[in-house]
């Protein structure tokens, strides 16, 4: 798998992976309408296209899920504002590819921070399976940092 930022062709297909993959979140704790901010907007992941924030995620040359990346050059750090794999690729290691994927995109970061809500216990097994350690837990939502 590699990343690279995402075409504005590749939109339509990439907000589509992320509202299957979102609304999968009702099975992990969530409830219905538990989803972050824009994840079915072509707008706002259009936006984030623009900023060069939006990657998509490539295996065998197909489109199968993408992350929205915010890197501070000044501070040596990555925040990772969204991850997510379209939920026909679910519990097959494409999740575990793509965070290597992003960790490995940034080799001047020094540390990885991220969150995600406290209710889900999918994404947060992810998490500290792949070595991010939790930093604090505020407003319902377990922040984690990876140091490198």
């Amino acid at each position: 798998m590699y990343i690279i930022k995402a075409e504005q062709n590749h939109i339509d297909n990439i907000v589509g992976m992320s509202v299957k993959a979102f609304e999968t979140d009702i099975n992990c704790g969530g409830k219905k309408g538990d989803y972050p901010p824009g994840y079915d907007s072509i707008e706002w992941h259009r936006k984030m296209a623009e900023e060069g924030r939006l990657f998509q995620a490539i295996e065998d040359e197909k489109l199968v899920g993408a992350a929205i990346l915010f890197p501070d050059t000044s501070r040596k750090s990555l925040y990772i504002g969204r991850i997510f794999i379209d939920s026909i690729y679910h519990r097959k290691g494409y999740g575990i590819l793509l965070m290597k994927c992003v960790e490995s995109e940034f080799p001047y970061v020094n540390e990885i921070n991220l969150d995600t809500p406290s209710w889900n216990i999918r994404t947060n097994a992810f998490y500290e399976k792949l070595g991010y350690t939790k930093v604090k837990i505020d407003d319902g939502f377990v922040f984690y940092q990876k140091k490198k």
